[in-house]
């Protein structure tokens, strides 16, 4: 249980909750998620809660932009410094893996708010993320191109949507196995299937 102090500065305090709705999310559904248990879990009163949130909308938004901010700075870290395209995306796609593993209730919130119907600020802020790792990938698909790393003829948007794709599978996987750690021990197998469909022949 997080115990934090009870006299965090705010933004600590925000987000101090924000990671607080993180650890409720890896053991629970997101959607049964309370301002109560998300007090409780953090030895405060809702009071002290809504203090720094005015509602249970911007708690979920807050954590979203914190999910956004932290697993870009993530694959950004992965990749920096790598020359090859294909071995830049490679260690793009290890770090999602091991940002998900380390945080399983991150997947859990955002296909939550992925099948919202309605068009709430934490799903457009979940669209934002996807785009934005989506340019990123697009980028070094291009950069492959030109190095002859990877083949011509790759739609470049089509293979950066299956390489988000195949991360949800594998994601989709372990939390039906019960087992967080399997996305860890299949992701390199996966990834290889990948780099052998755009890679180039020559």
């Amino acid at each position: 249980m997080t115990s934090p102090s009870r006299y965090l500065p705010a933004e600590e305090r925000r987000t101090a909750t924000v990671e607080a709705v993180v650890e409720l999310a890896a053991t629970g559904n997101p959607g049964d998620i309370t301002t109560a248990a998300i007090a409780h879990h953090m030895n405060l009163t809702q009071g002290a809660i809504f203090r720094h949130f005015p509602t249970k909308e911007a708690i979920w938004q807050a954590v979203m932009a914190w999910v956004a901010e932290r697993l870009l700075e993530r694959l950004d870290r992965g990749a920096q410094g790598i020359d090859s395209p294909l071995a830049a995306m490679e260690a793009m796609f290890m770090s999602h893996i091991a940002f998900v593993a380390e945080h399983p209730g991150v997947p859990r919130m955002m296909f939550g708010e992925l099948q919202r119907a309605e068009p709430t600020p934490a799903k457009r802020m979940v669209q934002t993320l996807i785009q934005r790792y989506g340019e990123r990938l697009q980028a070094l698909i291009e950069r492959g191109k030109v190095a002859g790393e990877i083949d011509g003829t790759v739609d470049g948007d089509a293979a950066a949507i299956l390489f988000i794709g195949t991360i949800q599978g594998l994601v989709m996987q372990s939390m039906l196995a019960g087992d967080v750690e399997r996305i860890r021990r299949d992701a390199p197998r996966a990834f290889a299937i990948y780099r052998r469909g755009i890679g180039s022949s020559r």
